[in-house]
Parts: structure tokens; sequence; C-alpha cells
């Protein structure tokens, strides 16, 4: 019998994984979990044996068991055969004493990709049994919107609607999304910063008239954020495929633990890490490496998440986030499953803008995790050293997770893995200000002084988005966001 999804928030209503990735979000808000995490472990053996593509079959297939095998191997051929630069699709990369997971080989350079690729492909499948047609809307701070509209564009049946804040990504970054092409795409700036837009796009999703008459059009409403499950399982892969490449290169032994620190912003990514873990991968602990909008670790730190602060715009724009959204799912797990206490504290978050975990709670999570921050200074500090040091380029969001692993305390004999989240030619201008580069000048002249002094080439698809034409400006504030979505289903759809 397949596992069944249910929101984090209430156990009442339960679905298929295929009906959890069509929805995105729970209806009431919360996010889709499935108790039958944990009850399976993956074989470590089999994951060192096997190439990428082979490990994401079999851990979608545990993850999304009513996915038939056939369906699993169609999508992961089609999300990985031919689209990532590196043979290994995510190298793992011994960068001084430690390694460095480059998640950036996909088709956008940033980490995203690597679930963007497969969920449109997951979706699709789910979606072939049913008459639906389906605006996928995304809220990004970066990444999530040029991978998602790379992934979805001119697929059959759906469209999508990306919202990124006005003014808060890289330049390089929102010329990635207003350059995009294809017949189902739209784009929107929005006034404010991304839990302003993100927090947007979840009212769109609770608007129960605008679902109505979306449905009687045939439409539905789905998420290409993290939030969705299709989203998150395939993020699960790195974590284990990167343990079999230090296995394989000879770091670590089959069966010993590893540490990974993890530059987050909306605890996707980090969330990922604990799946495997509770999926049998070896985890010492997950760092969770945040900026200077340092929620997470107080939240690690004290138990209180509090999101009643200043926001910090920094040079790591796609962690600039104070409403961290996954980790609603590890608050569901690390309290056994209790929704009604989630669902209370997602309610104090709401009215309040802040929440405290009951002590119990916050012991277990600090048995996994730890955690730490780095401001913009401290990036910067970073990449000049890595740099001087070993002759390697990280991107902002990576050195926040440099430092962060350098302050926290290694056990002997653990090797650490920094998870590398974007290429350094999406954000170059801050790149070559750290290493003392010429930066006053254009985004490209930046780039092209980058390869000049790294001796690595930029990536095509963001070297080409020099001359390329801008389909999209339409800038709106946060409230016009619904209209703008029903109009872009009439049109797309």
């Amino acid at each position: 019998m397949a596992s069944m999804y249910h929101s984090t928030r209430s156990t009442v209503k339960e679905c298929s994984a295929k009906r959890a990735v069509l929805d995105g979000l729970a209806p009431d808000g919360g996010l889709y979990v499935t108790d039958a995490l944990g009850t399976e472990s993956i074989d470590l053996d089999q994951i060192v044996a096997q190439t990428y593509s082979e490990n994401a079959a079999l851990i979608l297939k545990t993850l999304l068991d009513d996915y038939a095998d056939e369906e699993i191997a169609a999508c992961v051929e089609a999300a990985y055969g031919d689209t990532f630069a590196a043979p290994e699709t995510t190298p793992a990369v011994k960068v001084g004493d430690d390694f460095v997971l480059e998640l950036f080989h996909g088709p956008t350079s940033a980490f995203k990709d690597v679930a963007l690729q497969m969920l449109p492909q997951l979706m699709s499948r789910a979606a072939a049994s049913t008459s639906e047609r389906i605006m996928i809307l995304a809220a990004t701070s970066g990444d999530t919107g040029k991978a998602a509209l790379a992934g979805f564009a001119d697929t059959p049946g759906l469209g999508i609607t990306v919202f990124y804040p006005h003014g808060g990504t890289s330049e390089i970054q929102r010329l990635q999304m207003v350059t995009q092409h294809g017949d189902n795409v739209a784009v929107g700036a929005v006034h404010g910063n991304f839990d302003d837009t993100q927090s947007a796009v979840k009212r769109i999703f609770s608007d129960e008239a605008l679902r109505e008459r979306l449905h009687e059009q045939g439409v539905v409403l789905s998420s290409a954020n993290s939030i969705n499950i299709g989203r998150l399982a395939p993020q699960v892969v790195y974590y284990f495929d990167a343990y079999a490449q230090l296995v394989r290169q000879g770091a670590i032994e089959c069966g010993d633990k590893v540490d990974f620190c993890v530059p987050t912003g909306n605890f996707g990514d980090v969330l990922a890490g604990y799946f495997a873990l509770r999926m049998g991968l070896p985890v010492r602990k997950l760092i969770v490496a945040s900026n200077a909008n340092n929620v997470l670790t107080d939240f690690l730190t004290t138990g209180v998440y509090d999101r009643n602060r200043p926001f910090h715009k920094t040079i790591s724009p796609s962690m600039d986030i104070l409403i961290s959204s996954n980790l609603e799912r590890l608050l569901y797990y690390m309290s056994d499953g209790d929704a009604e206490l989630v669902a209370r504290l997602m309610d104090d978050l709401a009215n309040t803008g802040r929440y405290e975990a009951p002590a119990v709670m916050l012991e277990r999570i600090r048995e996994t995790f730890a955690c730490g921050f780095a401001d913009d200074d401290e990036a910067r500090t970073a990449m000049k050293e890595c740099f001087d040091e070993t002759g390697y380029v990280l991107d902002p969001h990576t050195a926040v997770a440099w430092r962060v692993s350098q302050r926290v305390p290694k056990a002997e004999g653990i090797a650490r893995v920094v998870l590398s989240t974007a290429s350094p030619y999406k954000f170059c201008r801050d790149v070559c200000a750290a290493l003392g580069l010429p930066s006053d000048g254009t985004d490209f002249d930046c780039m092209r002084a980058l390869e000049e002094k790294s001796g690595m080439k930029a990536p095509e698809a963001l070297a080409s988005l020099e001359n390329a034409a801008v389909r999209f400006d339409d800038v709106m504030d946060a409230c016009d966001m619904p209209a703008y979505v029903e109009g872009k289903c009439g049109e797309l759809l």
C-alpha cells in the first residue's frame, strides 16, 4: 500500500503522494508530510555502488511510492539524463580540509535545478490521470524562480507564474527570470521583500473564492517552492550521493558519520538532509548557516522563533528570509507528529510573528542540528581567504556556510561537507569586490574579470544574458498578486 500524505497541521485528511505533488500546499495551509518517513532505510552499500540517476530512482521511489517504477525511471532520465554539465551531477570536491558539494552544474547554475528539473516530470505524470490544467505559483528570493521557469517552460497543461521581490535579487538573477522563453510563463516583481512575496503566495493558495472560480475553469493552483513535497524529495538524493562519493574517494568508510553545513533561508535544503538522516544516512550534525537575517540561528539557540526584527538586504539574497516555511515540517517530526501543536505554533506565528518551541522539542532538535551565522563582511572575508588559500571561488551563499563551518567544532575523524548552492558567476559583482577585482562596471564586466582571475569560464547560459531581450517588466504591490494570477490563468492555460 502506498504511503499517505497529510498536513502538518491535521492528520484527518490524507492523500496520495501524487495528489500532494499536484496540490503543493495542504488545504489548511499546512505542508504535506508522511508518517512513513524513516520506516524504511536505504541500503548504503547499494548507494555507494550506484550512479546519481540510480540513486535518485531509489530514493524517489521510497518517498513517492505511488509512482510506478517506469514512471520514476522516465522522470529521472528526463531530469538528469543530459541536463547537468558535471558527470557526477553534483560533484563533491575537496577544498582545504573539507569538501564542497557543487550543486550548481544544472541549466540555471543553482542548486534549485536538482529539484526543479525533476518536479515538472513528477507533476505532469501525476496530472496525466486528471483533466486538470495546473498553474504553478512560485515566490523566489532569487534562484527558485529561474530554475522553476526553466523546468516548466512549455510543459503541456501547465503554466507557471513567478514572483520576486523588486530590487531584492542580484542583477544576473533578475535577468535570468525576465528573459525566460516559453509560451506558458509569467514573471512579476513585487514591492517588498521575499517574506512579503511568499506570504502573499500562501494567501492566494488559501483564497477559497479564487480557488472556486479557477476550479470552474478546470484550473488548479500548485507550488514550485520547497513547500511542495515533489520539490523537496529530489533534494534528499544529493545527500546520499555526496556520501557515496566520499566513500568512493576513500575519505570515509561506509557507515562513518558525516557533517553537512548548509546555507539556508527557507529551511528546505537542510530539511532534505534531515529526511536523509531519517532514511538511514549516517549524519552526525546538520549545520544551519544563516546570513545577517539570522532568525534560524536564534531559534536553534533559544527555541524562540521571532520574525519581528529588522530585515537585512545582503549579498546572499537567496537567504534574505525571515519566515522559514519548511521549518514547519521539522516541528511536526520533532513533536512526534503532534499536528495540534504545530497548528498552534503556526497560528502564533501568523498572529504575533513569533512562537516558542517546547523545551523537549528544542532539545531533540539540538541533538541533530547546529547553527551559526555570518554577515556580509564575514562572507567577503571567507571568499577572499578561501581563494587565496586554495584557489577555489565561493559564491556569497556558500561563503556564509564556509565561514559558519569553520566556527562549529569538528569531531575527530568526521568529514564535513559544505553545500555550495550557486555558481559564483550569478553574484560576480560581489565576488569580484571580495577578491579585490574591479567591480564598478556592469555585472558582465565583473564576469569577465572573474574569468580572468580564476581561470574558470562562466556558464554560457549566464554570459549570454548580456544581450538577451527582456520579456517581463511587471511590477506590483502584494495585494495585486491574486488578480495577476487569475489573469495569467486565463491567458496562459
